[in-house]
C-alpha cells in the first residue's frame, strides 16, 4: 500500500506563498488520483485540491481557486501544492490524500475522499 508523507509547511506572512509537497512510497502512485485536504482547528476536514492519475485533470475548492494549484510528478512518485496569495483563513494542517475519487456535485462544489493519509504538515499564515 502507498504512502504518504508530507513537507513543506510553515509560517507565512498574509499575501504570501509556499509549497507542499507530498512524496509516496509503496504502492502505484501513478495510477491514484491524489490530492490535498485541510483541517483549521474546531472544524472539519475540508477538500482543497485534487489531480487525476494523469495529471490531466484538476479540481479545486472555490475557496483556493485561482491563488492554488496542484501537480504531480510521477516519474519522482511527487505531488505539490503551490500556494499563492496566502490569507490568514488558509491557516490549517495540510493533508495529502492518495488512492480515492473526485467529483464534480451537480448542485455546484467539489467532492472527495482518500483511502491513504499522510501525517500532515502545518500551514500557518500570519497577519
Amino acid at each position: 500500500q502507498v504512502q504518504l508523507v508530507e513537507s513543506g509547511g510553515g509560517l507565512v506572512q498574509a499575501g504570501g506563498s509556499l509549497r507542499l509537497s507530498c512524496a509516496a512510497s509503496g504502492g502505484t502512485f501513478s495510477t491514484y488520483t491524489v490530492g490535498w485536504f485541510r483541517q483549521a482547528p474546531g472544524k472539519e476536514r475540508e477538500f482543497v485540491a485534487a489531480i487525476s492519475y494523469s495529471g490531466e485533470r484538476e479540481y479545486y475548492a472555490d475557496s483556493v481557486k485561482g491563488r492554488f494549484t496542484i501537480s504531480r510528478d510521477n516519474a519522482e512518485n511527487r505531488v505539490y501544492l503551490e500556494m499563492s496569495s496566502l490569507k490568514i483563513e488558509d491557516t490549517a494542517v495540510y493533508y495529502c490524500g492518495a488512492d480515492g475519487w473526485v467529483t464534480y456535485y451537480s448542485g455546484g462544489g467539489v467532492g472527495a475522499d482518500f483511502n491513504v493519509w499522510g501525517q500532515g504538515t502545518q500551514v500557518t499564515v500570519s497577519s
